[in-house]
């Protein structure tokens, strides 16, 4: 059975790295025979604390572990960074093999780390202009053009392609994700559960883990993160205390069905104004950092319905609070003409869980 490939980008990797769907798939086969239950978390690599936390659960729920390590190109608009992105293979396979299960004790530790091409990923080749591309593409129509997806419209469509793939390659028992991309979760459940996956077995083999936190700011972790200067790092955690402000006009234990209308009017508003008053002394401060709202909004946890907007197109009785709701936004920082521009986005369940 092979445990490494000739082309690993890591030498002599304290963890097997394979490159190819035929090793992996010999792999995954003996570990079938052998009885083992797999874990799998997908990731682009640039691995921070968050990612490990994804780990860290599939070793404690699972018998083995597979990593994935793939920058997608599919899930990158051709005006965005994918040239850019952070590709930190050796130190990732540093941090996954410096993990173990130390809550069960039973010392699992990650199995493997897949780290294909795209050459691998896309055997027919590939182009991220979508008009240009040809062959099988996946879209998980109604929850996938709001949110993210408002400013990004062809993310989710790479997303959905790329773990298709993924899954049929690894044959998860369960898969991990981050709270932190929660629309790419419930879109990625979607799909399971659409398309009758056989692996992730249901919907619920699909776990989703509580969004990584800087201990100091709460600032939700990201590999993007890395682009931030030190002045701009201080202005990110500005999205997460907006939402919290939020957060803390919706459960005020005043709310009634009859006020829904301006429970949703004023958790917006207020949670608008801390990220806009922030970017307004970015202006004045002299330190040359830029911050951008690009939106806060409300929706619903299973449609996704947008509730600002159901509210101004069909009015508050069409307006379903009961079931919570996602409360989640987006800004742009950067600092200098030149500067990098790091996309910070983050999330707060308001009534339910995941």
């Amino acid at each position: 059975m092979p445990t490494s490939s000739p082309d690993s980008p890591v030498a002599d990797s304290p963890i097997p790295i394979l490159t190819t769907v035929r090793d992996y798939r010999a792999w995954r086969a003996q570990a079938t025979s052998d009885g083992k239950s797999v874990g799998f978390v997908a990731t682009m690599g640039a691995l921070h604390d968050g990612h490990l936390k994804l780990v860290q659960a599939s070793l404690q729920e699972n018998d083995y572990t597979v990593v994935s390590i793939f920058v997608n190109p599919a899930q990158f608009a051709p005006t965005e960074d994918l040239a850019s992105y952070p590709r930190t293979v050796q130190a990732d396979i540093a941090k996954l093999a410096s993990l173990s299960d130390n809550v069960s004790q039973s010392d699992r530790r990650v199995n493997v780390a897949f780290v294909p091409s795209v050459k691998e990923m896309y055997p027919n080749g590939f182009t991220q202009v979508v008009a240009d591309q040809i062959g099988a593409f996946v879209e998980v129509k109604g929850l996938s053009h709001q949110m993210e997806g408002g400013s990004r419209p062809t993310f989710f469509r790479g997303v959905a392609t790329v773990v298709t793939k993924l899954f049929h390659i690894i044959q998860p028992d369960k898969t991990y994700f981050g709270q932190k991309d929660i629309q790419q979760s419930i879109v990625l459940r979607r799909l399971v559960s659409d398309l009758v996956f056989s692996h992730p077995p249901s919907p619920e083999s699909l776990r989703v883990i509580p969004t990584g936190r800087d201990p100091n700011d709460n600032l939700a972790l990201s590999s993007r993160n890395a682009y931030l200067t030190p002045d701009s790092r201080q202005v990110a955690p500005v999205l997460y205390r907006a939402l919290k402000t939020g957060q803390d006009i919706w459960e005020q234990s005043h709310w009634t069905d009859a006020n829904k209308e301006e429970r949703i009017r004023v958790t917006l508003d207020r949670a608008r104004a801390v990220v806009l008053e922030r970017a307004e002394k970015c202006c004045q401060d002299g330190r040359g950092v830029d911050l951008k709202l690009d939106y806060i909004s409300l929706n619903h946890p299973k449609t996704l319905e947008n509730l600002e907007q159901v509210l101004a197109e069909k009015g508050a009785e069409a307006v379903d609070v009961s079931q919570g709701a996602i409360f989640s936004g987006a800004a742009l920082v950067s600092q200098g003409k030149d500067g990098k521009v790091t996309r910070l986005i983050d999330n707060l369940l308001l009534g339910f869980t995941l």
